[in-house]
């Protein structure tokens, strides 16, 4: 009979253990506004037929351009918006940031014509679920080439109005807006053939530390994307990112024309990193997009860890407050321990997953119905975040308390523990064949406080009955910044993540002379918000501030399982068995085997 109960248990738990997780994107779709740096095909309805499907965007058609990728990495769409198409990118080659002006292809809608059109077709509100980003400005600089005495003029003008246009998307409800910086234009073919290159980048630099100053000035929160240093650093080492040319032009066709027939050769789109004398290629706006999601995505990692050490502990508060069986030994001082195996795996390894051996080793003092002692704890984890960003390691070093009351069929405890934990981060960001790695190695502490009864009640051997637990958890994470300083380098504030998580449900054991086997099913509710936002800031643009992108999501109900056996051989008692908690995005498992003397 035992062993027709544990496998059935065994079924029961592993059905529960693998069921599979929801991954949570970010954004709910992605809106983009903008010049030919983010057009996806403005003018194509307006070229002929024939040619449609391999020219209209700005770079080695068909390619795609970086907006392309973001929205792709978010399951949302940059399909292009004007000349009778309906996409989310109203991006158009040739616009300016407020005046409109006119391309070789028609009338190119300024970057306020693009969000007036789309605020007019939402009935004036934006999406605060939804990633909205304005890049321009690029052409209005090339307007001060030919008269450079406006140049101040045509920049205070341009940044004036963009940050208009982030004050009224942020009226309208907006709630995260990438803002690009401009490129170094100074880099480019065309500023390099007519001797502009350092006016060029002069007004690049001048614009962009006008435009963030300003939005700072306005208490206008954005997302940072350095496009000027991230252009910097791939000419300055162009074979690491894959690059053979980085002065000549991959086409030799006038932009949106150019396609595979009119390439200076078959493999420039991945080796040149212009298309034409301002353009990127695709392999150039490749790059971008990974850059632009490694910006997006760092601060969502960061939250990771906290929840990760939030896991740690709840594992470790269960072995504490179920050391015991519910009958304490004799009278006296007795010793007990843990080993168990932590792991952790969320929106379907998605997000990141891990592993964490951990231990425990403790002392009570028994006198009477009441048992008090003390523990201590150290563990170990290596995980891995999701889609090659990179490891972690977190170690954690814990010593708390623990007291309790015993008396027949009912038992309650409580405890408390301090743990400090100490990481060692490496994120990687991707660029093309080039894999940046930032390192970090914050500290940080979790405080635990726990309350746990049991009830028992039955005849015989089958006994059963219901349990009940609140554990309250503070998670710390000290602010840091990456190693490795580049365009792609972060900073981080303080991070703190506030947990009260209630148990209520049932248990059974099969009374054994041996060997008792258990059970016990909970329904588990997390009753803190969760964080709502994740916050970073980059280091090359210290003048942007602070930066904020959605929080992670996890569901807040869940279902716990503790499958195990006890065993009573003299005055050693051990217990050995495995704890499950599934919810809708995540999934812990822990393998554990104690023991008391």
């Amino acid at each position: 009979m035992t062993s027709n109960f544990t496998r059935s248990l065994l079924a029961i738990t592993i059905t529960l253990a693998t069921t599979p997780a929801i991954a949570n994107p970010a954004f709910q779709q992605t809106i983009f506004f903008g010049d030919s740096l983010s057009d996806s095909g403005y003018y194509r309805p307006l070229l002929p037929n024939e040619i449609q499907a391999i020219t209209g965007k700005f770079t080695t058609n068909p390619g795609w351009v970086w907006s392309e990728y973001v929205a792709s990495y978010y399951g949302s769409n940059a399909s292009p918006n004007g000349n009778g198409q309906t996409g989310n990118n109203y991006a158009a080659g040739g616009a300016h940031i407020n005046e409109p002006s006119i391309s070789i292809l028609g009338e190119a809608p300024s970057l306020t014509s693009q969000t007036n059109t789309y605020l007019s077709a939402h009935g004036g509100k934006a999406d605060p679920s939804a990633l909205y980003t304005l890049w321009g400005g690029g052409n209005d600089l090339l307007d001060t080439l030919t008269t450079p005495e406006q140049i101040h003029t045509i920049i205070g003008n341009a940044t004036t109005a963009e940050i208009s246009l982030v004050s009224t998307l942020k009226n309208a409800g907006a709630r995260y807006i990438v803002v690009a910086t401009i490129p170094d234009l100074g880099l480019a073919p065309r500023a390099r053939s007519t001797g502009t290159s350092a006016q060029s980048t002069a007004a690049a630099n001048a614009y962009n530390t006008t435009l963030f100053t300003g939005l700072k000035s306005a208490g206008l929160q954005v997302i940072p994307i350095d496009t000027f240093h991230l252009l910097e650093e791939l000419i300055t080492s162009p074979a690491t990112y894959g690059f053979s040319d980085t002065t000549n032009t991959a086409c030799t066709l006038t932009l949106p024309l150019c396609n595979p027939t009119t390439l200076v050769d078959t493999n420039a789109p991945n080796t040149y990193a212009f298309a034409d004398d301002i353009h990127p290629t695709t392999a150039a706006h490749h790059m971008l997009g990974q850059y632009a999601i490694s910006i997006l995505e760092a601060p969502r990692l960061q939250q990771v860890l906290t929840r990760s050490a939030q896991g740690i502990a709840r594992a470790r508060a269960y072995q504490v407050a179920w050391h015991l069986d519910g009958t304490p030994q004799q009278d006296g001082l007795h010793w007990w321990g843990s080993m168990r195996s932590d792991s952790q795996r969320n929106d379907s390894n998605d997000l990141y997953k891990s592993v964490a051996p951990a231990g425990l080793f403790g002392f009570d003092w028994n006198s009477g119905q009441i048992v008090s002692g003390s523990f201590i704890g150290y563990g170990r984890m290596h995980a891995d975040f999701s889609n090659g960003n990179g490891t972690f390691k977190q170690k954690d070093t814990t010593l708390g308390g623990f007291s309790g009351w015993y008396t027949g069929p009912v038992w309650v405890n409580a405890q408390i523990s301090y743990t400090l934990l100490n990481y060692d981060i490496k994120r990687e960001v991707q660029l093309g064949p080039a894999t940046r790695v930032h390192r970090g190695s914050p500290n940080g502490s979790n405080l635990t406080v726990a309350l746990n009864a049991s009830y028992e009640m039955g005849e015989g051997r089958l006994r059963y009955g219901s349990v009940a637990g609140l554990t309250w958890q503070k998670t710390k994470l000290e602010s840091y910044t990456e190693q490795n300083a580049s365009s792609t380098a972060l900073g981080y504030p303080d991070q703190q993540l506030n947990s009260l998580l209630g148990r209520v449900g049932l248990q059974m054991r099969l009374e054994g002379n041996v060997v008792t086997p258990y059970l016990q099913v909970t329904y588990d509710h997390e009753f803190k918000k969760q964080q709502n936002q994740a916050n970073a800031w980059l280091q090359t643009m210290p003048e942007a501030g602070i930066y904020s992108v959605p929080g992670l999501t996890f569901n807040r109900n869940y279902a716990s399982i503790v499958l195990g056996a006890r065993t009573k051989i003299g005055h050693l008692q051990s217990n050995v068995g495995l704890t499950t908690s599934t919810e809708k995005n995540a999934r812990d498992v822990t393998l554990f085997v104690n023991g008391s003397f």
